[in-house]
């Protein structure tokens, strides 16, 4: 395992003024259903008039997928970072924002998998460097292998593996457990009792306040569907079956998926772990400098440009 520097810079205030920068957007899909997501597009991009005509760019698109409770707000500090080298989107997975929910109650990877591979053919992106936090990891990891023509890079922060793996009472027990906690607390009682487990005792009240914001707003039916797909999925058997470019990093100190969990998952993909210092899982918000430099890095390497 190897570790990278922490970030230092303060964090600007005002984070969801910021966000009016890049408001939510929908789009319909093949199979008739809704997506929202946002987007920061690049001076090359916007001086196109369609997405066809990027291909002028050569900066991969930078495709985004968020946790479990979260959604596709909670990336805008790399939008404002990454946007003006390439096109930077994040989805709001279905079930969450205005997208439409998978079709099964006790979803599978694969089930969002399609969902990703429609909505990139909506927005005419055929190959993307594909990140994903979390849950969001167990879906890219899927689409990847499913797609690996569609995915010039694969980063997981802080993955999720799953409980597919697990016997069938623990399985069932991780999500009783959490659907219970639902229902009881609600969305905005959710992000009051579990907010403060996704960062490091070193994030500063701003951090905190935004993964808050971004817990409250998620939707209830869509979220007992992510649980399902928790306890249902195994990334490790897909990072074992991937043959792509992957990297995995993850906050030293996230206490939701341990360096020691994410090693595990490193070791499936036969993989190098970056621990990242005084950081907890939803490093990509507080410690926002680094992780946008993580991800800037294995982007100009999975294109093969130089890093800055």
């Amino acid at each position: 395992m190897s570790a990278v520097p922490s970030a230092t810079a303060d964090q600007p205030a005002s984070l969801e003024a910021r966000l009016a920068r890049f408001p939510a957007r929908q789009v319909e899909l093949a199979s008739q259903r809704v997506l929202s997501y946002r987007e920061a597009a690049s001076a090359v991009h916007a001086a196109h008039a369609t997405y066809a005509t990027h291909a002028a760019s050569d900066a991969l698109p930078l495709v985004l997928l968020h946790g479990i409770g979260s959604g596709a707000a909670s990336w805008v500090q790399q939008f404002e970072a990454l946007g003006a080298s390439r096109r930077v989107l994040a989805w709001d997975a279905p079930g969450y924002g205005a997208s439409t929910p998978v079709a099964a109650a006790s979803p599978a990877a694969r089930d969002y998998a399609d969902v990703l591979n429609e909505w990139l053919d909506a927005l005419g992106i055929e190959r993307c460097v594909l990140v994903g936090h979390s849950l969001g990891a167990i879906i890219a990891g899927a689409f990847a292998v499913l797609h690996p023509e569609r995915v010039a890079g694969l980063l997981l922060l802080s993955p999720a593996g799953g409980y597919g793996a697990a016997c069938a009472d623990v399985r069932d027990t991780k999500r009783d457990q959490r659907l219970a906690m639902l229902t009881e607390l609600g969305p905005q009682g959710l992000a009051e009792k579990r907010s403060a487990n996704m960062v490091s005792a070193n994030a500063s009240d701003e951090a905190r306040a935004w993964v808050r914001w971004n817990m409250s707003r998620v939707i209830p039916y869509g979220y007992a569907q992510a649980t399902h797909l928790l306890a249902n999925a195994d990334l490790a058997a897909d990072l074992a079956r991937y043959t792509g470019r992957i990297d995995i990093a993850v906050g030293a100190d996230d206490v939701i998926t341990t360096p020691a969990a994410c090693a595990r998952l490193a070791l499936a993909a036969n993989t190098q772990l970056q621990v990242v210092p005084r950081a907890g899982h939803a490093g990509y918000i507080e410690a926002s400098a680094t992780y946008t430099a993580i991800i800037d890095t294995f982007c100009r390497a999975s294109a093969g440009q130089r890093s800055q």
